[in-house]
């Protein structure tokens, strides 16, 4: 599917944004895990967290799906019937090879033309050292998964790459390993599993950047209500910031610090935004973002210990350093070579067709700003980011852009044009 967008003369408004993915996720896999019963209340309906729990439907666990809430009666796993597909999803299947490492089973876990070429070996080290039987394609560098679980001891671990996927894998497997683990981390990166296994009544703490998991728990199940995804929400933060006129307000969504390093930068290159109505719902923060016009931006340097919690954003400052005076440089973000695309290279090429002026580094890119885009032809590269990144692009560009291979949004936020939509934007589909 293709979508034809129009420069935007002017956005404004109230919405409310679908739940968090990466809390949803984990949510779901808390869940299962659990003794007793969870409720999952606004839950994200992207196919990555679907992925996930037809994955655990698979491994014998209960559920009762509505369109607002999820029901999980957690219990005993048992052996699937056949390969576990985790289709385009990188933290389904990393996150569950922690906790199948541990099951007295056989297991195969696979995913879509994409996933079958995100590196695996970053997880296998670790469980192999807990003593898993875990295996992988071409050297035990990519998917699919073999996986013959068997009992873990604990780990001291430190993480050469700063991932919250391969940090919650491993505290996935500690808890059902003997004896406590210790996992150090270079950079913090997103904390969900964290807060959500101590939610569930879990044993975990923090000392500096080690995270010290106490083995053979037993969880209980939890109501939990998933708030708005911050990623989701920066699309529409820039679209206020760029388009004239502009002034939204966005409720309920996940405040996290690990998560909202993108309005540091946002505050750092002049934006206007506040924050309002704070709170805590299921021991993650919540508020709610006002954002207004801002007609002078300035670009800004991005380091590489931001990145980790900037990572899913990224795309999108590249698109507000076209329009921002000065130069963006974005340093240590090499991880976004092996997402979905190859982002650093996707989103460069796909700028530089609508005019910008960006240039492609090893682990980032540089853009030069004052530069007015122009419509034309762009292309997805299958990415859902890279996508919305674009489709931000082209509220900025000057006449009509179109962007191919659109669908590709379902994968984390089906709701996406639609939300725009309730903000005054048309789309036009063919």
């Amino acid at each position: 599917m293709n979508v034809i967008v129009q420069k935007a003369k002017r956005i404004v408004g109230e919405i409310e944004l679908p739940g968090d993915k990466s809390i949803t996720h984990r949510a779901i896999i808390f869940g299962s895990i659990s003794n007793e019963e969870t409720l999952i209340i606004n839950y994200s309906k992207g196919k990555d967290c679907l992925s996930t729990l037809t994955c655990f439907e698979k491994l014998g666990i209960k559920f009762e799906k509505t369109e607002n809430e999820i029901f999980i009666k957690g219990g005993e796993f048992k052996e699937p019937e056949d390969i576990l597909n985790c289709e385009n999803s990188g933290t389904t299947i990393r996150l569950l090879s922690g906790i199948l490492a541990s099951k007295p089973f056989y297991s195969v876990l696979t995913g879509d033309s994409s996933l079958r070429q995100r590196p695996m070996d970053r997880i296998i080290k670790p469980l192999r050292e807990m003593g898993a039987k875990i295996y992988g394609r071409n050297n035990d560098k990519y998917p699919p998964l073999t996986i013959i679980g068997k009992k873990l001891k604990g780990i001291n671990f430190k993480m050469e790459i700063p991932s919250a996927q391969v940090k919650s894998c491993v505290i996935l497997a500690t808890i059902f390993a003997e004896g406590e683990s210790i996992i150090e981390e270079p950079y913090q990166t997103r904390d969900h599993t964290e807060r959500m296994l101590k939610y569930f009544n879990g044993e975990i703490k923090k000392e500096g950047n080690k995270i010290i998991v106490k083995g053979n728990q037993i969880l209980k199940g939890k109501k939990i209500h998933v708030p708005g995804d911050f990623s989701s929400a920066s699309y529409f933060i820039a679209s206020a910031l760029l388009i004239p006129n502009s002034e939204i307000l966005i409720k309920n969504v996940n405040l996290n610090p690990t998560r909202t390093g993108f309005l540091k930068v946002i505050e750092r290159m002049g934006g206007k935004f506040k924050i309002v109505n704070q709170r805590e719902i299921s021991n993650e923060p919540v508020g709610d973002l006002k954002i207004e016009y801002t007609e002078k931006l300035k670009g800004v340097n991005i380091l590489p210990e931001e990145v980790p919690n900037i990572i899913d954003e990224i795309p999108i400052i590249a698109v507000i350093g076209c329009i921002a005076e000065g130069e963006t440089i974005v340093s240590g973000a090499k991880e976004l070579r092996v997402k979905e695309s190859d982002r650093i290279k996707s989103i460069t090429t796909e700028l530089k067709k609508l005019g910008a002026n960006i240039k492609e580094k090893e682990d980032g890119f540089i853009v030069k700003g004052g530069i007015k885009l122009k419509a034309t032809k762009v292309n997805s590269w299958n990415d859902h980011r890279i996508a919305m990144a674009l489709t931000l692009a082209s509220f900025i560009a000057e006449g009509e852009t179109i962007i191919e291979n659109s669908e590709c949004i379902d994968i984390s936020f089906p709701e996406f044009f639609d939300k725009f939509k309730e903000l005054g934007v048309n789309f036009n589909f063919y």
